[in-house]
C-alpha cells in the first residue's frame, strides 16, 4: 500500500503546496505551527479540497482536480487519529470502538475488536466512559476506533501534543508498534524534531508561509 499526492490548498489567505510519496512506514509531515501540515492530512482525508492536484492510494485515485474525481471521506478507507481524540462522550469505551468497525464494510476489515483491545492493552477500560479517561487511555481507544474502521491508511494529528511526559512515551511506544508490526502506511503531523526522529521512516517538510 502506498500514498501519493501533490496538491495546493487554498483556505483564507493561506496557500499550502505539498507533495508526498510514501509508502509502510511513518511518513511525517514536519513544519511549524501554520505550516498546513493538518490541512494536508484533512484533503487526504477528504475533509478538505484542494483548489488543485491528485491524491492516489495505490491504484485508486481518491482526488483529481483535473479530471474531477473528488471520493467522499467515507470511500477513501483512511483511519483519522485527532490531536485532541475526538472520541464520542455519550458512548462507552467498547461503544467508540464498535463504531468504525460497524460502518466498516465487512470484506475490507482486516482487524477484530479483540485484537485491537488486545494490541492496545485496553480490555480493562471497555466499560468506561471517556470522561473517566486519562489521556494517554483515551488517545490509545482512538487509535484503537481508527484501526477498526478497516482503514489503508493511517493519519495521525500530532497525537502526544496534549499529553504529559509519562503519557507521550507510552503513546510513543504504541505508535512505533503499528509502524513495525502492522506495517500500515501513517502520515504523521508533528512539529516536534525529537519525535520525528524517533518515529519517522521518511520526513516531508512544510515551510511556514
Amino acid at each position: 500500500m502506498s500514498i501519493e499526492l501533490d496538491i495546493v490548498i487554498v483556505r483564507g489567505e493561506r496557500r499550502v503546496s505539498a507533495a508526498v510519496r510514501a509508502g509502510a512506514g511513518l511518513t511525517a509531515l514536519f513544519g511549524p505551527s501554520g505550516a498546513g501540515k493538518t490541512s494536508v492530512l484533512d484533503a487526504v482525508a477528504g475533509l478538505v479540497t484542494p483548489q488543485s492536484g491528485r491524491i492516489a492510494m495505490s491504484d485508486q485515485l481518491l482526488f483529481d482536480s483535473a479530471t474531477g474525481v473528488n471520493l467522499a471521506p467515507e470511500q477513501r478507507a483512511c483511519g483519522y487519529v485527532f490531536q485532541d481524540n475526538r472520541l464520542f462522550p455519550h458512548r462507552t469505551v467498547r461503544q467508540n470502538l464498535l463504531f468504525g468497525w460497524e460502518l466498516a464494510p465487512p470484506e475490507r476489515r482486516w482487524m477484530e475488536p479483540a485484537e485491537a483491545v488486545e494490541f492496545l492493552g485496553i480490555e480493562h477500560l471497555l466499560g468506561r466512559m471517556p470522561r473517566h479517561l486519562s489521556g494517554g487511555e483515551a488517545q490509545r481507544v482512538a487509535i484503537g476506533r481508527a484501526l477498526l474502521s478497516a482503514p489503508r491508511l493511517l493519519l495521525m494529528d500530532e497525537p502526544l501534543a496534549s499529553l504529559d511526559a509519562a503519557r507521550r512515551e507510552e503513546i510513543m511506544r504504541v505508535i512505533e508498534r503499528l509502524r513495525d508490526e502492522l506495517r500500515l502506511p501513517i502520515l504523521y503531523v508533528s512539529h516536534d524534531r525529537s519525535e520525528v526522529e524517533r518515529l519517522a521512516d521518511r520526513v516531508v517538510t512544510l515551510p511556514g508561509w
